[in-house]
């Protein structure tokens, strides 16, 4: 490089670095100067500048507090000569005193000031951009569905609303609950031909209400409704009714009808309606406000002084006992449908809908699975198929056989299977059990056939099982005689009579507990409900369930202490008179039930047609066979017994 063009270069930076410094340093140089300027100044002590201001030689001051300085202006002095300055105490109010006494222009300049319009400016559009984007958040959580942004709109609706619900789902797809589609397709006939009803002076219902065990289609039959209606469908849970604050929901009440008002005719389905309808007032300490308050507004729009033509209301509960008698009675809810559990015929409908979408194998009989299944639901019928299609696809199958179909019930209603117990005591002790149960249910008379014994253990802590082919009409009809109960009760207590008359009192395990434990409830609703001892056809337990207390907590006895010690007796005679007849039973064929126990220890498995063949080696007793190929397991049949038998008096017996 020259060396004209290096000092070119070099001036340039000179006058960027110039223009920097003025620019950005103009403040700090101008206090520069001011302070130069001063210095010029001979400087002059407090006193001094006191006593020229009562001189009056002093014409204009600048008091810098911040500096603790001032700067004046003194008789004669031109406009473009610098100020004097003089020091300042913390301090001074003589001395602002003494300026307004002579009457001196002054001004008080608290801290450096040019920054102060800067901060305020900047404190306000900091403020506004927080408002602006508080507002933002907020309007697109507004609009996002079911966002936190519903505060917005906090009393409103969340019903979901189609004007032509396209559910996918018709009456066709909806099978073994005959009696409820039929009167619910009067509902949709209704919507469409009203003019067919009305010409006869009928009136359209005004709600209907699905009751039944879960599981069974309840809202399955709603979906199908909204398929085949074709009128504005409303669709809401009755939970989504009912917040923290009391009034919101009694406010989405008002809002639901109005739209539906707005969209006449229609059709609104509240699903679980006994979040929303339980009975006012109930429980200890009184209800809740904000449920109650929902509950009135929706007695009012239901049925109150203006009404709701055209709308149809369809509710679906689990729990019709727990609903205010004011919400169930005619003009809100005229028709309450029953869906039960399916009978065979439902069951054969439910599967072959179910079964549309399954590989199913040639030797696979839906009737067969059907007649196999007593008490079970729609839902539990679903699972099944499903259970046994995950099974064929972990095998490697193509198609799904009876095995899977088996394992699939199996795997329902008693539990996972686990790993096979090696030889030891414990599965010896199981297999004598187990052989005790099965042996009982293959010969006493009123008992229901075997269907196979295991001591493959489950999940749950199930060592093994015996399975019975239960009678089909006895589940649905719920209809149980003395001498089937009573033999209930001594196939229960097989395992326990097993156990004493193979290793003795002393050796006798918890393994029965649960059966101790069922044979004791079952004999005293015998004596305290059904009538069933020498005490007679009274009823020596009433029963008033407070559902919101626990069932057992409204039970009482009506008896005196006398009677209810009869009962015990009666009770404990109709147990010990069971185990009796089991022991001795056992005892009576001790070498066939080691000849079943030895079988049962090698094969783990002993289905019911090779048991009864063994059995009929060793006795010339009648020997009851099934109606029919299939089974059931005891813990199904226990939980849809409970679940279809309606009347107080039955419902503990299995």
């Amino acid at each position: 490089m020259s060396k004209r063009s290096w000092s070119k270069a070099l001036a340039g930076q000179l006058m960027v670095v110039t223009g920097v410094i003025l620019c950005q340093g103009g403040p700090v140089l101008a206090q520069l100067n001011l302070a130069q300027n001063a210095r010029a100044k001979e400087p002059i002590s407090y006193s001094e500048f006191v006593q020229d201001i009562k001189a009056g030689n002093v014409t204009k001051v600048d008091l810098y507090q911040e500096q603790r300085v001032a700067r004046f202006q003194v008789k004669g002095q031109k406009s473009n000569e610098p100020l004097q300055e003089v020091a300042l105490f913390d301090r001074n109010p003589e001395l602002v005193e003494l300026l307004r006494q002579k009457n001196v222009n002054f001004n008080v300049i608290p801290t450096s000031g040019e920054n102060v319009l800067f901060g305020l400016l900047f404190n306000l559009l900091l403020g506004f951009g927080l408002v602006v984007l508080l507002l933002l958040v907020l309007r697109r959580s507004a609009n996002a569905p079911g966002g936190p942004g519903q505060i917005l709109n906090f009393g409103k609706s969340r019903a979901r609303f189609q004007i032509e619900a396209k559910t996918g789902i018709t009456f066709d797809d909806v099978a073994g609950i005959e009696e409820a589609k039929e009167e619910l397709q009067e509902v949709v006939t209704f919507l469409k031909k009203p003019e067919k009803f009305t010409a006869i002076g009928a009136r359209i219902p005004k709600g209907v209400l699905l009751v039944g065990p879960p599981g069974t289609g309840k809202t399955l039959l709603a979906k199908a409704i909204a398929g085949e209606a074709g009128v504005p469908f409303f669709s809401i849970s009755g939970s989504e009714f009912v917040e923290m604050f009391v009034g919101v929901g009694a406010s989405r009440v008002r809002d639901l009808f109005k739209k539906a008002k707005d969209n006449a005719p229609c059709l609104i389905f509240i699903d679980e309606i006994d979040a929303v309808g339980r009975q006012r007032g109930a429980g200890i300490g009184g209800g809740n406000d904000e449920r109650e308050q929902t509950l009135n507004q929706l007695l009012t729009e239901m049925d109150g002084f203006e009404g709701n033509t055209g709308i149809i209301i369809i509710a679906a509960t689990n729990r019709p006992d727990v609903l205010d008698t004011a919400l169930l009675r005619p003009g809100r809810f005229d028709r309450q449908i029953t869906v039960d559990l399916p009978t065979f015929n439902g069951r054969l409908g439910i599967l072959e809908v179910h079964a549309r979408e399954k590989k199913l194998s040639p030797e696979v009989s839906i009737e067969a699975i059907a007649r196999r299944t007593p008490g079970f639901s729609g839902a539990e019928l679903a699972n099944l198929l499903n259970e046994a299609a995950i099974l064929t696809a972990r095998r490697r199958k193509e198609a799904i056989t009876s095995l899977e179909i088996d394992d699939a019930i199996d795997r329902i209603t008693i539990g996972l299977t686990l790993a096979p117990l090696m030889d030891s005591k414990k599965k010896w002790l199981i297999a004598y059990h187990e052989i005790g149960h099965a042996l009982l249910s293959t010969l006493l008379k009123n008992s229901d056939p075997l269907n196979k014994v295991t001591i493959i253990p489950r999940s749950g802590g199930v060592g093994g099982f015996s399975q019975q082919v239960f009678d089909e009409d006895r589940v649905d009809s719920g209809l149980y005689t003395r001498a089937w109960l009573l033999d209930r009760i001594a196939i229960a207590l097989g395992g326990r009579a097993a156990e004493m008359e193979i290793f003795g009192e002393a050796e006798v395990t918890n393994g029965a507990s649960s059966d101790i434990q069922y044979v004791s409830g079952l004999a005293r609703e015998m004596v305290t409900r059904l009538g069933m001892s020498d005490l007679g056809n009274i009823a020596f337990e009433s029963s008033s369930p407070e559902v919101f207390l626990g069932r057992d907590f409204g039970s009482r006895s009506d008896s005196s202490d006398e009677m209810l010690t009869q009962v015990d007796r009666q009770v404990r005679q109709i147990v010990t008179h069971c185990y009796e007849i089991a022991r001795k039973t056992i005892r009576e064929h001790r070498e066939l039930v080691d000849r079943l126990v030895e079988l049962l220890l090698e094969q783990e498995t002993i289905d019911g047609d090779q048991f009864r063949k063994v059995v009929r080696q060793h006795t010339p007793l009648p020997i009851k066979e099934p109606t029919f190929s299939g089974s059931i397991a005891d813990a199904a049949v226990a939980r849809a017994v409970e679940d279809r038998v309606q009347p107080d008096s039955l419902q503990n017996l299995l």
